[in-house]
């Protein structure tokens, strides 16, 4: 009888575990941030998240990518409060280059939980992404400025400048396709940047030329990101190393209500 009650003991607590264990796990799966919000940069589109994308479908994400018109940053940061705003609960907002002056103001969006910068600018209040350019230098010559306002990357230098690691076929169609992007756009001042009240994750393309890895350092310790850096990964490390940078943005989703 003894050993009868001692074993229904044992059950007992092993079942109360199991619960507790079981609860556990779903409360923090519940935690999960599962809306991802991409934001592309100046020159390109939406498109070249596509490796990001599928890889964070494939892990169950809901993942909406901006398409903003380059025209000015206060049109940009509008379009991408409007994708955030049809999201149906908290969301990661991740920036690529100038995408990352704009998600530090539409980022405090209260539906944003987290952000991701991916060799992207993150200003502080007062600072432009162009002013910051010249404390620390970018190492390409090959953005040309038009009289009309409209800057673009010299065709015959987008791949090695812009596109390192990028399939030579597809770096091509880039440039010839990229979107001419308003200069003024890239010396808009921020205001209240959200990197200052919202956890951030931060990407360092070690061979980034477009903006000096040394600035995108500087960037990440300022706003106490969690880091991580890609060795020999060009300003499109987004699209040459997907699997990193989903991965950090899973991190993100997973760690950003801590």
């Amino acid at each position: 009888m003894k050993k009868i009650l001692i074993f229904k003991k044992i059950n007992a607590v092993l079942l109360l575990l199991s619960l507790f264990l079981t609860s556990n796990f779903y409360s923090q799966e519940s935690k999960t941030v599962k809306n991802v919000v991409l934001v592309h940069g100046a020159f390109v589109d939406g498109s070249g998240w596509e490796g990001v994308y599928n890889a964070l479908v494939k892990k169950g994400y809901h993942v909406s990518v901006t398409q903003h018109p380059l025209l000015s940053f206060d049109d940009d940061v509008k379009a991408v409060s409007r994708i955030i705003d049809q999201q149906d609960g908290p969301c990661i907002l991740v920036g690529h280059s100038y995408g990352g002056a704009i998600i530090t103001t539409a980022g405090n969006n209260p539906k944003v939980a987290g952000l991701v910068y991916v060799a992207a600018h993150a200003p502080d209040e007062g600072e432009s992404e162009a002013d910051n350019g010249k404390k620390f230098p970018p190492a390409y010559q090959s953005l040309i400025k038009g009289d009309d306002g409209f800057d673009y990357i010299n065709v015959n230098n987008f791949a090695d400048d812009f596109a390192g690691g990028v399939e030579k076929e597809k770096a091509h169609f880039m440039a010839v396709s990229q979107t001419p992007t308003a200069d003024a756009a890239f010396h808009a001042v921020i205001k209240n940047p959200a990197w200052k009240t919202k956890p951030s994750w931060y990407v360092v393309a070690k061979s980034d030329k477009i903006i000096n890895p040394d600035l995108e350092r500087m960037y990440a310790k300022r706003a106490k990101s969690t880091t991580i850096e890609v060795a020999g990964a060009s300003h499109c490390v987004f699209m040459t190393h997907p699997k990193e940078v989903s991965d950090l943005i899973i991190s993100a989703s997973k760690n950003s209500g801590k």
